[in-house]
C-alpha cells in the first residue's frame, strides 16, 4: 500500500511499532483457552484427606435434599437437577490443602509431618474417581518470621507428592510488594533444579489481601508489575476479603466481599490482569450453613451471583454447604446468560442478516460466556448443537481467541 512518508521516516515508525507490538504480545497474550474452575476449596492441612472432595459432595448433597424446597426459590433456570449431578460426580474441581491461616502455626516437627503427609495426599486424591482438576497447597506467608517455614513445607509436600502432579499449584498469601514476586520465581526455578524438575514446572498464585498490594508507596498500582515479574508463572489473583478489610480499616461487622473497599481491590486486580491469561478469584464468605442454613445459602447465592455479574468466575468456598449455592448460582448465571449469547453469536456467525451490529469484542466476551456455560456443566453439548449446530466448538474458540475474523477472511478469499 503506497504512502507519501520518505522511506525513512516509515522505517523509523515500523522498528518502534513492531517493538511495541512484539511487547504488548508478550505481555498480553489474551484470555487464552485454559479452563478455570468456579471456585476453589480450601482445607486445613490436619483436616485433609483424599477423600475430602467425596466427603464435601456427600455433605453437600445431604444439605441439597434436607432444604429442597428453600433452595428452589432460589433455582431461577430449573438446575438443582443438574446440580445434584455435578454434587454427586465431581463436587470440587480446584482444593488447596491449607498450611497458612486455616492451619496456624504448629511445631517444626508436626508441621513437617503434616506437609509429607499433604503430598501423599493429593497424590492419592488424583487418582480418585471425580477427584478435582487442579490442586495444591497454601504455604505460609514470606515474611522473615515465615519464610523458611514457608519454603520447607512447600518441599516437603513435593517429595510428597513425589513427582509434581500436572495441575499442580501453590498459593502464597499476604503478598505486599512487587520484589516478592521475583523472589517466588527463584524458588520455583531453585526447587525446580534441586529436583531435577523440567524448567517451569511449578506455578503459583498470588493472594491479594494487603492495600499495599493495590497502592503502593510511590502511588502506583504494583500488581501489574507483580505479574510481569512472574515469568508466566502466576496461573492467578486471589482476594483475601478479611485481610484485605480488617487492614483498611473496616469494622469487623462491615468485612464482607461485597464491601466498597473490596470492590475497588478487585476491581484493581483485574484491570490489571486483564488479557494476560491470569484469572482473578474472589474470596470467601464466613457465614455457614449452621443454625440458619437458609440465611447462609441466600448469602452466598447473591454473593455468588453478584460476583459472575461482575466478570469473577472463580472465588473460595470454605464450607460443603457452600458448593450447594456455589453450583446453583453459576448455573442459574449461565445459563440465562447464554439464552442471550447464543441469538447473537448466531447472527454474527451469519453476517448478512440485517440488523447485525455486535462487534468482534462483543462475540468474544459472547462465546466466552458459552464456553464457560458448556465447561461447567449448566449447559450440555447436546443442548448447544440442538439449539445452534453452527456454534460448534471449533467456531467458538475461533471467536473467543479473535481467530474467526482471520478464518472468515481467508475462506472469502479462497471463495474468489
Amino acid at each position: 500500500m503506497n504512502t507519501r512518508l520518505p522511506e525513512h521516516i516509515r522505517a523509523r515508525v515500523d522498528a518502534v511499532l513492531d517493538s511495541v507490538d512484539a511487547e504488548l504480545r508478550l505481555r498480553y497474550p489474551g484470555q487464552g483457552t485454559r479452563i478455570q474452575p468456579v471456585h476453589t476449596v480450601y482445607v486445613p492441612a490436619d483436616r485433609a484427606t483424599a477423600d475430602t472432595p467425596a466427603e464435601w459432595g456427600a455433605t453437600a448433597l445431604e444439605l441439597l435434599d434436607r432444604h429442597a424446597d428453600f433452595l428452589a426459590g432460589l433455582d431461577t433456570t430449573d438446575s438443582l437437577p443438574a446440580v445434584r449431578v455435578g454434587l454427586s460426580a465431581r463436587p470440587v474441581q480446584d482444593l488447596r490443602i491449607d498450611f497458612e491461616d486455616g492451619y496456624g502455626f504448629r511445631a517444626d516437627d508436626v508441621e513437617d509431618a503434616a506437609a509429607t503427609a499433604a503430598g501423599k495426599t493429593l497424590a492419592s486424591m488424583a487418582e480418585k474417581p471425580g477427584a478435582p482438576g487442579s490442586f495444591g497447597i497454601r504455604i505460609k506467608g514470606l515474611a522473615k518470621d515465615e519464610r523458611r517455614r514457608a519454603l520447607r513445607t512447600l518441599e516437603l509436600v513435593l517429595d510428597g507428592v513425589a513427582d509434581v502432579l500436572p495441575g499442580f499449584l501453590f498459593t502464597v498469601p499476604k503478598i505486599r510488594a512487587a520484589e516478592q514476586v521475583s523472589a517466588i520465581v527463584d524458588i520455583c526455578s531453585g526447587i525446580e533444579r534441586a529436583h531435577g524438575l523440567p524448567d517451569h514446572t511449578l506455578r503459583f498464585e498470588l493472594q491479594i489481601e494487603s492495600p499495599q498490594a493495590i497502592i503502593a508507596p510511590d502511588g502506583t498500582a504494583p500488581i501489574a508489575r507483580m505479574l510481569a515479574l512472574s515469568d508466566n508463572r502466576c496461573s492467578a489473583l486471589h482476594f483475601g476479603a478479611y485481610d484485605y478489610t480488617a487492614a483498611c480499616g473496616i469494622a469487623a461487622t462491615d468485612q464482607a466481599l461485597d464491601h466498597p473497599a473490596a470492590d475497588h481491590a478487585k476491581t484493581v486486580m483485574q484491570v490489571a490482569a486483564a488479557q494476560t491469561g491470569v484469572w482473578i478469584c474472589d474470596g470467601s464468605t464466613q457465614i455457614v450453613p449452621g443454625s440458619d442454613p437458609e440465611f447462609a445459602f441466600t448469602n452466598h447465592y447473591h454473593l455468588v451471583e453478584r460476583a459472575l455479574r461482575r466478570g469473577y468466575y472463580q472465588g473460595w468456598d470454605m464450607h460443603p454447604g457452600h458448593l450447594v449455592t456455589r453450583w446453583l448460582a453459576t448455573h442459574n448465571f449461565f445459563r440465562t446468560a447464554t439464552d442471550v449469547a447464543v441469538p447473537r453469536l448466531q447472527a454474527y456467525v451469519g453476517r448478512g442478516q440485517e440488523g447485525v451490529v455486535d462487534e468482534p469484542a462483543t462475540a468474544e466476551a459472547l462465546s466466552t460466556t458459552v464456553v464457560r456455560a458448556l465447561r461447567c456443566g449448566a449447559v450440555s453439548d447436546d443442548e448447544l448443537r440442538t439449539r445452534a449446530p453452527e456454534l460448534t466448538e471449533q467456531t467458538l474458540v475461533d471467536l473467543m481467541t479473535r481467530r474467526w475474523s482471520s478464518r472468515e477472511n481467508t475462506e472469502a478469499r479462497e471463495t474468489r
